[in-house]
């Protein structure tokens, strides 16, 4: 895969400054690695040193166009995309929660989280660009999932 395959790849934003505890390079290429990984801008963030803030600083100052914006808006497709994945994955075959009987594992419980589920399933519908089957008609499901 040469780098104009890979939709990750990106020439740094230059910066005004050298500071060590900037946005060099090095942190500009891991920040985008932990967004694709994470798809969270503020944990990115946080995964290279760095403030959510600053973050988007960094992206206007790099512009619209620039392939820093390209490579952080693939991302966070994937790191979205990576995300639902371990939300259905979780919804649908639960976790497991160990079960201690004096002090000793004597089984484990499998939890499931059918709000997890339907926040995944609305999450999909809104990738998609609709509405899950359903929502419309329960208000109580509403934003908050």
């Amino acid at each position: 895969m040469s780098a104009t395959d890979n939709p990750l790849a990106f020439t740094p934003v230059p910066s005004a400054s050298a500071r060590h505890d900037g946005w060099t390079p090095e942190r500009q290429r891991g920040y985008i690695d932990a967004l694709a990984t994470l798809g969270v801008v503020s944990a990115a963030a946080r995964a290279v040193g760095m403030s959510r803030k600053s973050a988007y600083a960094l992206l206007k100052r790099a512009g619209a166009e620039s392939g820093f914006a390209r490579a952080w808006a693939a991302a966070v497709e994937e790191g979205g995309a990576r995300a639902l994945d371990l939300a259905i994955g979780r919804a649908l075959h639960g976790t497991a929660k160990p079960v201690f009987y004096r002090g000793r594992q004597v089984g484990e419980v499998r939890r499931y989280n059918d709000a997890l589920l339907l926040a995944a399933l609305r999450a999909t519908a809104r990738r998609e660009g609709g509405t899950p089957p359903g929502v419309e008609d329960e208000p109580w499901l509403g934003s908050s999932l």
